[in-house]
C-alpha cells in the first residue's frame, strides 16, 4: 500500500480511482534542479502505471512513460 505520509490515505489511481500498489523504484535526474532523485513507481489493477519524485518536490502523481519497461 502506498502512502505519501503515514497519516495519510493510499493514493488512488487518477484515472480508475482504482488502488495503487508501489512497483519499485527509479533513479533519475531531475530536470528541474539536476539532482539524481528516486521516482516512486505505482500500478493499479487495470494497469496504469504512475511515477512521483520520492522527495515530493515536484508535483504529484505523473504517467509513467515507460510501463511496460518498469511493470514487466
Amino acid at each position: 500500500m502506498l502512502h505519501a505520509m503515514s497519516d495519510e490515505e493510499p493514493l488512488a489511481c487518477p484515472q480508475c480511482g482504482g488502488r495503487l500498489s508501489v512497483g519499485g523504484m527509479v533513479s533519475a535526474k531531475r530536470g528541474e534542479d539536476g539532482r539524481r532523485v528516486c521516482r516512486v513507481v505505482s500500478a493499479c489493477d487495470s494497469p496504469h502505471v504512475w511515477w512521483r519524485w520520492a522527495d515530493g518536490l515536484y508535483g504529484g502523481l505523473e504517467p509513467c512513460p515507460y510501463p511496460t519497461l518498469l511493470t514487466g
